[in-house]
């Protein structure tokens, strides 16, 4: 019932997305991926890639139709995005929201030289398996196509490791589908996590976290600072946790 309000949420950045494209920082065309989260698509991710585009980024859809989880499609796809958006102006960015920012995370993981950031959205990577969602019973409806590459139920151990690129998490305490807990990177260098208001279905169109990820994207080279929110803005973001593996020991 939580996530009803991502509705309202993308009538209100609808409503104010020009006033973003006035106010936020512009990139230099760099090439940005977007990934959907589960059962989403290119549409799901579309007004955020409008946004960006507008701020000056080369932003995509991946072009590999609804999310239904790890299928060997996808699997494979999403390493040849790396090859098709390659830039000669260094690695690309990575924006995942919530079963695409594991995606993400895996793909920087396998080729680190190719990505230069993951931003994820409300992506539970310090998940154990995919029963602690809330949308369990839909994922393993699809679990005939899955990959017998990706292991389940449990979800390997490395997997929640610390990827070698900078990574920013942007959870909400108000996500219906997951735990936000399971959303927090640890304490590491060029890692991070911000809050923002809302709910998860929200989060590709939620004012404050694209107020985030434009930031992070505007960053310069392999120059890379922590997020911290415009004066004006403070009150959108609520203070951030850290995920302590020492709280969530089996």
């Amino acid at each position: 019932m939580l996530e009803v309000r991502a509705l309202a949420e993308l009538g209100t950045f609808v409503a104010i997305a020009p006033v973003l494209a006035r106010v936020l920082p512009r990139g230099v065309g760099r090439p940005v991926l977007v990934l959907p989260g589960f059962l989403g698509d290119d549409p799901s991710t579309k007004p955020m890639r409008v946004l960006l585009r507008s701020l000056g980024h080369d932003a995509h859809g991946w072009g590999l139709g609804r999310n239904i989880g790890p299928t060997d499609e996808i699997l494979d796809g999403l390493m040849h995005l790396l090859d098709d958006h390659g830039s000669e102006d260094g690695p690309i960015d990575i924006v995942g929201w919530s079963l695409g920012g594991l995606y993400a995370r895996e793909m920087a993981r396998l080729a680190p030289s190719a990505v230069r950031q993951v931003i994820t959205l409300g992506s539970p990577f310090q998940i154990v398996g995919e029963q602690d969602s809330n949308v369990s019973a839909a994922f393993n409806s699809f679990k005939e196509f899955h990959s017998e590459r990706v292991m389940m139920p449990r979800i390997p151990s490395w997997a929640r490791e610390p990827i070698p690129v900078s990574a920013t998490s942007i959870y909400t305490r108000g996500d219906g589908i997951v735990r936000w807990d399971q959303c927090l990177n640890r304490d590491f260098p060029h890692t991070e996590n911000v809050e923002v208001r809302g709910s998860h279905c929200g989060l590709g169109h939620n004012p404050a976290a694209i107020v985030v990820v434009a930031d992070r994207l505007a960053q310069m080279g392999s120059q890379w600072r922590p997020f911290k929110p415009p004066a004006a803005l403070r009150g959108l973001f609520p203070n951030a946790e850290v995920y302590d593996p020492s709280q969530h020991a089996a």
